[in-house]
Order: structure tokens, then sequence, then C-alpha cells
């Protein structure tokens, strides 16, 4: 009797059990939350004045920095990344 996942990488794991989509979306919330909280702190920015900056509400920007939150616009990442003078940048990888 042999494991049918020793030798495989974690990925496949997660590919095999449905759950690979959920975990990658998860794990890209969870660093782009933490690369805002990041550059808002080296800019010195309170949630205030990001939110006015966003033209929105601190509720947004506090689900924004939220990591376990995945219910975010491409629209609200946009404007945080132009309210602290970035460029957000999405692109697609091939899986290996």
């Amino acid at each position: 009797m042999t494991n049918p996942h020793i030798g495989s990488d974690f990925d496949a794991f997660l590919a095999e059990e449905g759950l690979l989509a959920d975990a990658e979306a998860v794990a890209v919330k969870r660093v782009f939350a933490y690369q805002v909280a990041r550059m808002m702190a080296q800019q010195n920015l309170s949630k205030s004045e990001m939110a006015r900056r966003m033209k929105t509400s601190r509720a947004v920007l506090d689900r924004l920095l939220d990591p376990a939150n995945r219910s975010i616009t491409l629209q609200t990442m946009e404007g945080a990344a132009l309210a602290m003078g970035a460029r957000l940048k999405v692109e697609l990888v091939h899986a290996v």
C-alpha cells in the first residue's frame, strides 16, 4: 500500500483536492494587504488620510487591509496604488 501523494508537491495536492485557486487567492490578498500597509507606514499615511486619497470610506480601506477578506475589487486595489503614488501590476503566468 503506497501513498499517492508521496513525492508530489503541495500545489499538486491542493489542485487534486480542488483547493489550489482558493489558496492562491488568499495568498495574493495577504501579500497585497501587507504591501499596502507597509507603503502606508513608509509614507506615514493614516487610515483616514489613505481613505481620503482613495476617495472611499475607512470601511473599504479596512477590508482592503484585512488579509483574510478577499472581497475587494481591482478598482479598489488600483485606487490604493494611485493614492500612494504607485502602479498596480496584474499579470498571468503559466502554471508549471
